[in-house]
């Protein structure tokens, strides 16, 4: 079981949330979200690791048809409170959704991978419900704020100490091994600190920028095929041995009825 969400990190996270350098670099990343993802409006989407619901407020506004799961109640009763019936909600597991095959047009996970017990099968599940795309939204590894939270983990309580951190690499790795070679597209989102967000939004349009692999948040998207949960079928059966002889003449060359053909 990965880590689930207390009543003590809900509440940090929404301390964290309020500062409004820290809503500034959430929007940031969700605007990559959306740019890279490109849904039309009446689309389905789920969210695997919703949390608060914040990931989910672009895909609303965008006209999308919702789905959220977290395997935290703390953080889905608040969902509920903010969204209402906008959305849908589902408390279980990144690992076992509880949807069918091809459920939705797309999936997407936003800073939520770090946080399952298994994430190689929790990408499975998703590529396996949504039948589009999948974006995956991971703090990367080996950004300088990650190196920080590192540090910052030994020293203090905090929620990332039940985190793991991906790269891009260690992304293509999974999917290679779950999808083969299909192609992966990547992109980063520059943060600089709120006092400097002019020049932030301008740094964030430049190639140089997209194309971090040091950025602090790497949005990556893979295009998707129909996939299929199977189960094996345990068919029962018995030999049964044939103890008559077959008889007839013997057929030489291409006779069937009749005397044998020489």
């Amino acid at each position: 079981m990965g880590h689930i969400f207390n009543l003590k990190d809900f509440t940090e996270y929404n301390k964290w949330l309020e500062k409004p350098c820290n809503r500034s670099v959430c929007s940031l990343e969700k605007k990559l979200m959306t740019d890279m993802l490109q849904p039309a409006k009446g689309e389905t989407i789920i969210d695997i690791g919703c949390g608060t619901g914040e990931s989910l407020t672009p895909y609303i506004e965008m006209g999308l048809s919702v789905t959220g799961i977290d395997p935290s109640k703390h953080m889905l009763d608040y969902a509920i409170k903010e969204l209402g019936n906008r959305a849908e909600f589902r408390l279980c597991f990144a690992e076992d959704l509880p949807f069918d095959d091809n459920s939705f047009n797309y999936a997407s996970f936003f800073t939520s991978l770090e946080f399952v017990d298994n994430p190689r099968k929790a990408l499975e599940e998703a590529c396996r419900v949504a039948k589009d795309k999948l974006f995956i939204g991971i703090l990367n590894s080996y950004s300088i704020n990650v190196f920080n939270i590192r540090i910052k983990k030994h020293f203090s309580e905090t929620v990332y100490r039940h985190a793991r951190f991906f790269n891009i690499w260690k992304i293509k790795k999974m999917i290679k091994e779950l999808l083969g070679d299909v192609p992966v597209s990547w992109e980063t989102a520059y943060e600089l600190p709120f006092e400097y967000c002019s020049i932030a939004n301008k740094l964030g349009k430049t190639d140089f920028a997209k194309k971090c692999p040091f950025g602090p948040f790497v949005g990556i998207v893979i295009p998707l095929i129909p996939r299929f949960r199977t189960k094996p079928l345990t068919i029962k059966y018995s030999a049964k041995q044939t103890s008559h002889a077959i008889t007839g003449n013997p057929v030489l060359g291409g006779s069937i009825n009749g005397s044998p053909s020489l």
